[in-house]
């Protein structure tokens, strides 16, 4: 079975954890500071603040940001369950809205005709490794500052809705010549098991407020509230004479340990050289092979702005139902090859539809999931094993639509 995604596990990353664990320091400490500065200087963007998880990141900005019971906050209707679950956690009420028919992403005029006086979040999603359009959500928050009310200290300093970038799939993407992580107010980025780069769980904070923000200050605050609301963490606590310490908020607990950040320390120094090449040389091999029959709907992954981090191959089978999609599927299965669908959109699922959602508002999301494979795309997929996957893809759809 030719497997999805599997993470790149080899020597070095096994040489560096085991430095680790022979060091006898496995929390946060020197490695995952060191992460969190080399991410900045990759991202370009001001500070960064490594976490146990993405999901753990959106929240806490969320939260730090003061969104409550009443406000509203914008999201796509297409993303995974975590870009609305952490509203959810913060009482607020979730407006979901439809994605761009061509490459995923939310569509800025919808998010324009949901702002009310009551937003005060925008979360854009980059969908498989494409940024969304930043200098046109970056203008709309500016467009529609008269609209928004500030109740906490944090939205008063900004005065405008915050864009919270959930920016899960695109570490590395470029949009008009610079990083995600630098686009927009705060990106958060995933770096989960199937992730390009990988610290197996994990997930970073890349700040980018604009002044009078003090980034800086802010990555402080975030420390503390991310580990108990303590005032020092670990390290700083072994120094001597240091012990004592304050719990001045009651905080919450998703720190990344130096076990994660060694992994990332190493996955990141090869990630542009080697992760980022092989990845497109994939995508170049199915647009290649896939260009030539009429049923194939390639993804976008370049423009003139943009280049993808090429995360998710998002293949579209035109003209098919969702039911016609699933059997396609079991095929490629059958073919000893492993493929998935990116996503389930968030209003399908029985929890979002017991408060109310329906999918049928989301047309364009619908169509697109209706539609959608991932194919296998990692650096230990072969030029072989690529060409095995595209020949079950291409047996299975010409077995179920003929």
């Amino acid at each position: 079975m030719i497997p999805f995604s599997p993470p790149h596990i080899d020597q070095k990353i096994i040489d560096e954890v085991t430095k680790v664990l022979k060091s006898g320091w496995i929390t946060t400490g020197p490695r995952t500071k060191l992460f969190e500065k080399k991410l900045t200087k990759y991202c370009g963007n001001k500070n960064t603040l490594c976490l146990n998880s993405a999901t753990a990141g959106l929240e806490i900005m969320l939260r730090w940001f003061g969104v409550k019971e009443g406000d509203e906050v914008i999201l796509p209707a297409y993303t995974y369950s975590a870009t609305a679950n952490v509203v959810e956690h913060c009482g607020a009420t979730i407006v979901f809205v439809d994605v761009n028919s061509n490459d995923f992403n939310v569509s800025v005029s919808n998010i324009e005709k949901a702002i009310t006086s009551k937003t005060k979040v925008i979360m854009p999603v980059d969908f498989g490794g494409y940024t969304c359009d930043y200098d046109d959500i970056n203008a709309l928050v500016l467009k529609h500052k008269n609209k928004f009310i500030a109740q906490s200290n944090e939205q008063n300093t900004l005065g405008r809705i915050l864009v919270l970038s959930d920016s899960a799939h695109s570490f590395g993407a470029i949009y008009k010549g610079k990083k995600a992580g630098s686009l927009t107010d705060v990106s958060v980025f995933s770096f989960h098991a199937v992730k390009n780069l990988t610290t197996a769980e994990g997930g970073a904070v890349a700040l980018n407020l604009p002044d009078p923000f003090d980034n800086e200050a802010v990555y402080k605050a975030l420390c503390i509230k991310t580990l108990h609301g303590q005032d020092k963490d670990a390290l700083a606590k072994t120094q001597k004479g240091n012990w004592r310490y304050d719990i001045v908020e009651a905080g919450y607990k998703c720190n990344m340990t130096d076990i994660m950040a060694a992994i990332g320390l190493v996955e990141l120094n090869r990630y542009d050289d080697i992760t980022t090449k092989a990845r497109e040389h994939i995508y170049k091999q199915y647009d290649a092979a896939l260009t030539k029959y009429e049923w194939a709907q390639l993804p976008e992954y370049k423009s003139a702005d943009k280049v993808s981090c090429y995360h998710l191959y998002s293949l579209r089978i035109k003209g098919i139902t969702e039911m016609q999609r699933d059997l396609i599927i079991k095929e490629i299965f059958d073919c000893d090859v492993s493929v998935n669908v990116h996503f389930i959109p968030v209003p399908m699922m029985s929890f979002y539809r017991s408060k109310g959602y329906d999918i049928k508002n989301y047309p364009v999301t619908f169509d697109n999931y209706s539609r959608e494979i991932s194919l296998p795309v990692y650096v230990d997929l072969t030029d072989d094993l690529v060409r095995l996957v595209i020949d079950a893809v291409v047996a299975s759809v010409q077995k179920v639509i003929g």
